[in-house]
């Protein structure tokens, strides 16, 4: 369990609006939810490159589980604009409040990094910036240029938020060419009231569907989260919902309590059910699934993206 409240060492609290909240229930992890320590060379390295280029990693900041894997291979998701949110989702562990401002050199930092780290794959992430007028549109489309020039041969995956209000965005980011547009709809339309109370199901949706309205030739992405209390009809729906937007790829992942003040897991899905789910995906025509326990949106991110162009090519 990470930690909400740190008055010694941070006298501002991560997540305020959750500081006095009563404590949700925890349910022990399966066996198969379990994960080793990061201790190896390659993730301190990993780490240090960070750390020298001023950057921030959802991998860190979200607390993912798959962090000593990819930090290991020097695998790491950006995470630009900083590391405060000013959205309050009820699963995430980023912390929340209002955000400095931009760092203008924070493109070419990222692209600095991603040399240093040979990446043939690069995955961008953002907190939500509801403060800026554009969402910080232009910010990702200057992180996309940066990489472009420095590291030409690195392919590049973008996980948006959902721009929400802010008219004619999309655009931005989409003419700077991501190989890949990621934006996550993260549960089911019936819980995004107590999960994520800040975005719009529909909106979200759209958003995916704009994508491919504006290059059907860009893949797009999303994922969910299961074990929060959905159904399974419910999953089903989000689905047909995104092959209706034309999206590629689908991730499906258990949910992970970050804190007691967090959304509690409902159910830990079995490793069988999510082979079920990854199998329906596929008949409902996804180009690419990955649906497992530990499952999250830039897990393999490369070599998905590498299966994601062999499937389309295949289907051409």
């Amino acid at each position: 369990m990470a930690v909400v409240l740190d008055l010694v060492n941070n006298p501002r609290p991560r997540h305020p609006e959750k500081a006095h909240k009563p404590d949700s229930a925890v349910l022990a992890k399966p066996d198969w939810i379990r994960v080793k320590a990061p201790v190896s060379a390659g993730y301190f390295a990993t780490q240090k490159i960070m750390r020298d280029n001023g950057l921030h990693t959802v991998c860190e900041e979200a607390g993912c589980p798959n962090i000593g894997e990819c930090w290991e291979k020097k695998h790491a998701t950006f995470m630009i604009m900083g590391d405060t949110c000013t959205r309050a989702c009820a699963f995430c562990n980023v912390k929340t409040g209002l955000p400095g401002g931009l760092d203008r050199d924070e493109p070419a930092h990222v692209a600095d990094a991603t040399a240093k780290l040979g990446l043939a794959h690069i995955v961008v992430t953002s907190v939500d910036r509801d403060d800026l007028a554009d969402g910080g549109a232009r910010h990702f489309a200057d992180t996309i240029r940066a990489i472009r020039a420095r590291c030409p041969r690195t392919t590049i995956e973008v996980l948006t938020p959902d721009f929400l209000r802010k008219d004619g965005v999309l655009e931005i980011v989409v003419e700077a060419k991501p190989d890949v547009f990621n934006h996550n709809l993260e549960t089911v339309p019936s819980l995004y009231r107590t999960v994520r109370p800040g975005a719009r199901y529909f909106h979200s949706l759209r958003l995916l569907q704009q994508v491919k309205e504006l290059d059907p030739t860009m893949f797009t992405k999303s994922g969910i989260m299961v074990g929060l209390g959905e159904a399974r009809n419910e999953v089903l729906q989000v689905m047909d919902d995104l092959r209706s937007a034309d999206v590629d790829f689908l991730t499906v992942g258990q949910y992970l309590q970050p804190t007691r003040k967090h959304h509690e897991v409902k159910r830990f899905v079995p490793p069988e059910e999510f082979k079920g789910l990854e199998a329906i995906a596929y008949s409902k025509g996804f180009l690419m699934v990955a649906a497992s326990p530990l499952t999250r949106s830039s897990h393999h991110a490369g070599e998905d993206f590498a299966r994601l162009k062999a499937a389309r090519a295949a289907t051409a």
